[in-house]
């Protein structure tokens, strides 16, 4: 059975990264409880979700406002989206 990863991101730096294991009772837990094929078909599909978070993370963007919106502008642009 290969070993999952699942790694959180807290804030935007890579030193605040913390990486969380599927432990090894874990992974025999389900090596016992469902079968060898159903547990390493399992961690499989563990990791490519952690991989595509992962991808997804890196592919994020902040969107900040460069010129900011009066109060006539916030509402003629709030009626437009509601339309």
């Amino acid at each position: 059975v290969k070993r999952s990863q699942v790694v959180v991101q807290r804030g935007l730096g890579v030193d605040e990264m913390k990486e969380l294991e599927l432990s090894y009772r874990s992974r025999k837990a389900l090596s016992v409880h469902l079968g060898e094929a159903a547990a390493a078909e399992i961690t499989d599909f563990l990791d490519r979700l952690t991989e595509r978070v992962e991808q997804l993370e890196r592919g994020k963007v902040d969107v900040m406002q460069i010129v900011p919106m009066t109060s006539a502008r916030k509402n003629s642009s709030s009626k437009r989206k509601a339309a």
